[in-house]
């Protein structure tokens, strides 16, 4: 019998958000080009540092204030999407990776240029690529079904139906607010889970896949790949901090799932390799006795 523990699991996070987009302005003053700083009007919460954003521009023109070697092209366009890092003042600096906008170096900050007249833009929160929550040390998750009672007048015996599913759970971990990192990948840090709890205007929601078991662990030669994972969406409920002078500093969060709750499986060995329906290697053009790889780098 194989016992597994819990050093085998970890959570996956994946920021989201209510589709909430807000119109602003950004002001010739609001540029610092020095510091690569700039900033505009949103309500406090809003916007937290790691955060994917798309802006843009509302009228006719560019992201003037955004230099051209921050675009994907080199060249400047009306809209653009970068991860943020927000200081306490609520600047915002633009970076091109997400464990890049944690650290909030200004050296690695996207340039920016000064303008001389106001550039209206509208902010999305486009929140998609999932990170490891660091220093986890505990998740639960429970599932519930209720039930329905059909039992008719005259029957001997209760009858009962099987209605709807419900999920709620919650994740502990030491608390953390500097970028750390797992498995090679920038790390979601526990202090992002405090911070959901009081977002206001854009919703505590996430996504996440709980793993029982991640790949590349110990195991047989057929095994070493696997992976058991719950897939869900929820929002969380609850969150709390266990201060005291004499112990790590640990959060909680509790949460209700918001949608279906997946329990998945990944039990054969991985070739790397994509494949065609019939199992066939797909060849690559350019050398027909090549195949087509997956990218497993991560971001």
């Amino acid at each position: 019998m194989t016992v597994y523990l819990g050093t085998y699991g970890q959570v996956e996070l994946r920021r989201m958000s209510d589709d909430a987009e807000k119109a602003s302005v950004v002001n010739a003053g609001d540029v610092n080009t020095t510091r690569r700083r700039f900033s505009f009007d949103f309500d406090t919460g809003f916007l937290t540092t790691g955060d994917q954003l798309e802006i843009t521009r509302t009228n006719a023109g560019t992201l003037d204030f955004v230099a051209a070697s921050g675009f994907l092209t080199g060249v400047k366009q009306s809209s653009g999407t970068w991860y943020i890092n927000v200081d306490e003042l609520g600047g915002i600096r633009l970076f091109d990776t997400f464990d890049k906008a944690l650290e909030g170096l200004q050296s690695q900050a996207i340039e920016l240029e000064a303008i001389v007249s106001d550039v209206p833009i509208s902010v999305k929160i486009v929140n998609s690529v999932p990170h490891i929550l660091t220093q986890c040390t505990y998740f639960e998750l429970n599932t519930n079904r209720e039930v329905v009672d059909t039992t008719a007048l005259g029957d001997e015996f209760r009858s009962q139906f099987s209605g709807l599913i419900s999920g709620s759970g919650n994740f502990r971990a030491y608390w953390d607010y500097l970028p750390t990192y797992a498995k090679n990948t920038a790390g979601e840090y526990a202090n992002y889970l405090l911070q959901l709890a009081i977002r206001t205007e854009v919703g505590s929601r996430f996504g996440a896949k709980l793993y029982l078991r991640v790949g590349n662990e110990s195991g047989s030669a057929t095994s070493i790949d696997d992976e058991i994972w719950y897939d869900i969406e929820g929002v969380i409920t609850q969150a709390g901090v266990n201060f005291s002078s004499d112990n790590a500093v640990e959060i909680s969060a509790d949460f209700v799932t918001t949608g279906a709750i997946r329990l998945r499986a990944k039990t054969v060995l991985s070739t790397g390799k994509v494949l065609q329906e019939d199992t066939g290697d797909i060849r690559l053009e350019q050398n027909a006795t090549a195949s087509l790889l997956q990218d497993a780098r991560g971001e």
